[in-house]
């Protein structure tokens, strides 16, 4: 009876130790390294160690495919050995090995293959952290034999780096949008959020032709008029030169000094100094700049200075939230 405890105790030792390769390989290649990045910046505890090893994957898959062969071809060949001793001590036929090689053969597939890579992958960030330490001292253990190999195969040595692109994200956010991860506007902003930087201040301003303007010298009573009729938040205030800007002026400051009685106050007295973009000026870098000032208006200028249009920051956002579509002009 002795002979098959000994021989039950190493069929568990084997798949205890195929199960936790196994699992441990699918958490480790499961867990995203942005989760990893995130967990450091909490200060998770493990989770440095974990991001060192994924930097290093290549050697820690190493180690774990030397290991679970280890449990695998050669544990079970040494079972087997044991197996056809104890079954001829025991005087069982031949039947009966062929009936513990099938049965041992499955044990393997199922529980330390199948089940223990479904269970890691769905508690990849958790058996993660748990057998960081582990693969660590592992990996520690076997430096001579990974340097070695390294010298036959340099791929092993490349680190992985933390990377992602434009594209990458964008394909997160409509597939979490698709399973319901996240919700369908907050994808499609991320999206947005991408092609402000396709988008310029050409594409998004109010063209000169339309941009309300006022001549700098007129007096605000000759303005009260169009002042209370036209609702344009903005004016650009101009002077007799051609393409002279000589400021921009709200609508509110106009008619707050119209109530004030300083009607015989010429437009350019109550304008403010202007802030010129050029037309090219991409629509991201353009959002940023109406974040570092108070002012949130732009007019535009083209390649040689002349005014060409406005654009204002409650535009970019509009675009951002999706109220309005660019207007994207024809390449020549």
């Amino acid at each position: 009876m002795s002979d098959f405890l000994l021989l039950a105790g190493l069929v568990v030792i084997l798949l205890a130790g195929s199960a936790l390769c196994s699992g441990v390989e699918a958490a480790l290649l499961t867990v995203s390294p942005l989760r990893v990045h995130e967990m450091v910046g909490r200060g998770v505890k493990g989770a440095q160690l974990l991001q060192n090893l994924k930097g290093r994957l290549a050697r820690v898959l190493v180690m774990l495919v030397i290991t679970n062969n280890l449990f695998n071809i050669f544990g079970s060949l040494m079972l087997g050995a044991l197996a056809a001793v104890v079954f001829n001590h025991h005087g069982l036929q031949g039947t009966a090995l062929t009936v513990f090689s099938f049965s041992f053969t499955v044990l393997v597939i199922v529980l330390g293959e199948i089940v223990p890579k479904a269970f890691g992958t769905r508690t990849a960030a958790s058996t993660a952290l748990l057998a960081a330490p582990a693969l660590a001292l592992l990996l520690k253990l076997g430096t001579p034999l990974v340097l070695l190999l390294e010298r036959l195969m340099p791929a092993l040595s490349e680190e992985n780096e933390l990377t992602t692109d434009e594209g990458e994200i964008r394909l997160l956010a409509r597939l979490g949008s698709q399973k319901g991860r996240i919700e369908a506007d907050e994808a499609a902003m991320i999206a947005k959020v991408f092609q402000l930087n396709d988008l310029t201040a050409r594409d998004l301003m109010l063209p000169r032709v339309s941009a309300p303007t006022l001549n700098g010298s007129t007096q605000l009573d000759e303005l009260r008029d169009l002042l209370l009729s036209d609702d344009s938040p903005w004016w650009v205030v101009l002077g007799e030169e051609v393409d002279e800007v000589l400021g921009v002026a709200s609508r509110d400051q106009l008619l707050t000094a119209l109530v004030q009685g300083r009607g015989h106050a010429t437009a350019a007295s109550v304008s403010e100094p202007v802030e010129f973009v050029p037309e090219m000026i991409r629509a991201d870098r353009l959002l940023t700049s109406f974040r570092r000032s108070r002012d949130s208006v732009r007019v535009v200028v083209d390649e040689f200075g002349a005014f060409v249009g406005l654009i204002g920051a409650e535009v970019v956002l509009a675009v951002l939230a999706g109220w309005t579509r660019p207007r994207v002009e024809p390449q020549a």
